[in-house]
């Protein structure tokens, strides 16, 4: 077992530097971006934008230079804050993808070290081995039992084996190691790759649209339709009764402007980038946006053990051994055979170890060895982990021949491979379930001899004689009984998800508090259920242990058909199925393989499952959020739709009561509102006792839309009744305006601030921690005082300064529009505490 890194040396520091001054960095680039047109583009294809040049036009072609000015710097405004939004967004995506690539590992100088990806260079030497993804195409100079999974170049699922000796002595990025571990000299980086080659048809494939993106999408294309439908009619009439074709085509347009909600899908981009860029900041990378979507309606999480309820930091506790019969205490003064026994579980393992297990046994080794005889070792042959239950086997060589055949893996794998008799199993059994009740994790050691090189295809083929036990102690987290206790109380199931044995697995359950932890069953014992009797077997029992790769998707797919949303934690390459399948796959940044973090869909950078708790809780108020942004849209819309439409339609005094002018001042200040506002806003603090919103819940329930459409109607009955107040006394249509506009501004900040919580009051939430509440509100109000008294832009508005009655009238009245909805509140929570 050399330590010189198999014997190669790999690129200098300079030789680095000059391959990448030659070739370039390992990136796959193919969409060449112009990012002005792009955005330009993108921005002229909005329909506000296109009503507002059109309505700045048709200013220009009247005469009315001022307003044709207002509405072409208010574009330029629009287009500034969805471009400020945007690029927020952006960033926070390209954040998240950079963090997202994955690592690899090279020889350079002499040393093995790990690298971004991107970093690598042709003619480095790239060490892959079981569970990570090729990143560079290259070509094999030294391989251990190497398979690769090339499934996404070739289509076909199995595994292909591969050396230096053979006619396809390549490896290609894109691709996984299934097993082993090999050396290749990189050839071909980024584009000039195999799958770099054909990559660019995959550049063009776009992600489906989550189902809240679709409901978002058609609210606001039938509400775009409706727009254009109304635009049209009120055109004809106006144009029919006044035959004035600019100034009926405004008020078609006023209208037109007043019914688009183009802030929604500028909110919800807005939410679900931000949203993971908040994430990204707690420790948790997501990769794909509809996970953020998703985190709030996970009803079940399915764990491992080790490492997630775990320490994951293995000492080896006690040992068995079958010649004696006896359990040992590695304090303890050791024998001959005790020390046999570990070296033998060492040799059974990697050469380079990275399982903490592994790591476990190299380390005990150099303590109880007097001379350390790795270096005289080289690797032959390897068996990887593999079987039900697993095992491996590992075959070394010294220079003189002699030989070492070790395995190591689950007892009963090696029991069935030793010609054991009844009393020997018997005594190992006893062993096995007398340590792992106590909590310790188990391994079975094997030592067998075998003459020649040509060996059996099956590791379970060797004749293997049983040494004995050595068991592990991985303690449990110091925090796992908090987290799972949040768990519980945030109405999500926890289940246990591993390959450990059964008693090992509930001593450590019971020793953390998991609910359920008495009953378990085995991942044979599951694939033998008819399938009715595996759907409720899933939800009844808690604790799934001896799993393998069908079985853990077995449970998956089962939780889903009972209607659960599922989250699952896994590190392994075995896990990369079931990840893929769960709802939210989780993998961990540390522990992890890098098929695991492939297949998974959020990252945890900590190996902490107690972040999972602070994503559930994130993604709950990013979607609470998203709803109240979305409501306030909706509610602050039909009072500026009908307070057009209404005076216009009935042919009222004051027909053209508001402009595209006014509109556009109310867009300006609802765009930061719903965006800015409700993305910055805390987590309420009854959001993680609920329970977990389903799936299938659509964004739009008749419930909350009802809540939303009466909000404004209650405010449009404000703004009319003040018109109709403001004529009754005699009022001119400058001051109408002023106290009309007035009376829906006031409304706007006090929806603003009742609409923080659809429970609490807004006394609870004037308590929020959210600096721009008030930063908004007070801008939102200098710039309103700036226009009802300053005289240049109260007449460009078409206003009248109001005297302090007239004011605190329509302050009074915007305020009553939207305060009684804190009486529905008061008397919601009152129910409650009533069923309480």
């Amino acid at each position: 077992m050399p330590a010189n890194n198999f014997n190669i040396s790999g690129l200098s520091d300079n030789e680095v530097l000059q391959s990448r001054k030659n070739h370039g960095a390992n990136l796959l680039r193919y969409k060449k971006e112009n990012v002005v047109f792009d955005n330009i583009k993108r921005f002229a294809a909005e329909p506000m934008v296109i009503l507002l040049l059109a309505a700045a036009a048709i200013y220009y072609i009247s005469g009315s230079i001022g307003d044709g000015i207002f509405l072409s710097v208010a574009v330029l405004f629009q287009v500034s804050i969805s471009l400020f939004q945007y690029s927020r967004s952006k960033n926070a995506l390209e954040k998240l993808k950079a963090l997202s690539q994955p690592n690899s590992k090279v020889i350079r100088n002499g040393n093995i070290m790990e690298i971004k990806s991107q970093d690598l260079v042709i003619g480095d030497s790239l060490l892959v081995e079981e569970g990570t993804l090729i990143t560079a195409d290259g070509v094999i100079i030294h391989s251990n039992d190497f398979s690769v999974n090339e499934s996404i170049l070739t289509g076909e699922s199995f595994a292909a084996f591969k050396d230096k000796t053979q006619k396809d002595h390549f490896i290609y990025s894109g691709t996984t190691v299934a097993s082993g571990l090999a050396v290749a000299t990189i050839t071909a980086i980024g584009n000039e790759t195999r799958l770099g080659k054909i990559g660019s048809s995959l550049a063009g494939i776009e992600e489906e649209k989550t189902p809240l993106e679709k409901q978002i999408a058609r609210f606001v294309k039938n509400m775009a339709i409706t727009g254009t439908v109304v635009f049209g009619i009120v055109w004809v009439i106006n144009f029919w009764n006044t035959q004035q074709l600019l100034q009926s085509l405004l008020q078609s347009l006023t209208l037109a402007m007043s019914i688009l909600p183009e802030e929604i899908p500028v909110a919800f981009t807005t939410f679900m980038a931000l949203g993971a860029w908040r994430l990204m900041k707690l420790g948790i990378v997501v990769k794909q946006m509809k996970t953020v979507e998703t985190l709030g309606s996970a009803t079940v999480i399915c764990t491992d053990k080790t490492g997630t309820l775990t320490e994951n930091k293995m000492s080896v506790a006690k040992l068995f051994l079958l010649s004696s019969n006896k359990i040992f205490e590695t304090k303890d003064t050791l024998s001959k055979d005790e020390n046999t026994l570990i070296q033998l579980a060492m040799w059974a393992s990697e050469p380079n170890p990275f399982d903490p297990m592994e790591i476990a046994l190299h380390q005990t080794y150099k303590e109880v060895v007097t001379k350390d005889e790795r270096p005289d070792y080289r690797l032959v042959h390897e068996y990887p982990l593999s079987g039900k239950p697993p095992m491996m086997t590992h075959i070394f060589e010294n220079e003189p021949g002699k030989r070492i055949i070790a395995a190591k893996g689950a007892p009963e794998a090696l029991m069935a491979v030793a010609n054991l008799s009844p009393k020997e199993k018997q005594q190992v059994e006893k062993a096995v379930n007398h340590l792992a009740t106590d909590g310790y994790r188990v391994l079975g050691v094997g030592v067998a001899d075998f003459p020649g090189s040509d060996f059996p295809a099956k590791q379970q083929d060797f004749p293997f004689r049983f040494k004995g036990l050595v068991a592990f102690y991985d303690p449990p987290k110091p925090n796992i009984q908090k987290v799972l206790a949040d768990f519980y109380e945030a109405g999500i199931i926890v289940k246990i998800i591993t390959g450990d044995n059964a008693a090992t697995t509930k001593s450590i359950a019971r020793q953390i508090g998991f609910k359920g932890y008495e009953q378990s069953i085995t991942g044979d014992e599951l694939m033998a259920l008819p399938e009715d009797e595996v759907k409720s077997c899933v939800m009844n029992t808690s604790v799934f242990t001896r799993m393998f790769p069908e079985a853990k998707l077995k449970i998956i797919n089962a939780l889903k058909s009972n209607n659960q949303i599922v989250a699952m934690t896994g590190d392994g390459v075995n896990d990369g199925p079931a990840l893929k399948a769960a709802h939210i796959g989780i993998a961990m940044g540390k522990k992890g393989t890098e098929i695991a973090r492939q297949a998974a869909s959020l990252i945890l950078l900590e190996d902490d499952l107690s972040k999972m708790v602070d994503a559930v809780a994130m993604g709950r108020k990013i979607y609470t959020n998203l709803k109240k942004a979305i409501q306030y849209i909706i509610s602050i819309h039909i009072p500026i739709i009908l307070t057009v439409f209404v005076p216009l339609a009935l042919g009222w005094i004051y027909p053209n009561i508001f402009s595209p002018v006014h509109i556009i001042f109310l867009e300006i200040i609802m765009g930061p509102t719903c965006s800015i506002i409700y993305e910055n806003e805390p987590m309420e603090k009854n959001t993680m006792q609920q329970q977990p919103r389903a799936l299938t819940t659509t964004f739009f329930s008749w419930g909350e839309l009802s809540t939303s459409v009466l909000q404004g109607l209650a405010i449009t009955a404000g703004t009319l009744l003040m018109y109709e107040y403001a004529v009754q006394k005699g009022y001119n249509e400058a001051l109408t305006r002023t106290m009309v506009f007035t009376v829906l501004i006031t409304a706007n900040i006090f929806l603003t601030l009742t609409n923080r919580s659809f429970y609490y009051s807004i006394f609870t939430t004037l308590k929020y921690k959210n600096n721009l509440v008030p930063l908004i509100i007070s801008i939102t109000v200098i710039i309103v005082a700036f226009i009802l008294y300053i005289k240049p832009a109260t007449r460009f508005f078409g206003f009248e300064r109001p005297g302090s009655s007239q004011l605190m009238v329509a302050l009074l009245t915007g305020f009553v529009s939207v305060f009684w909805f804190e009486i529905v509140k008061w008397v919601k929570r009152n129910k409650r505490k009533q069923h309480l």
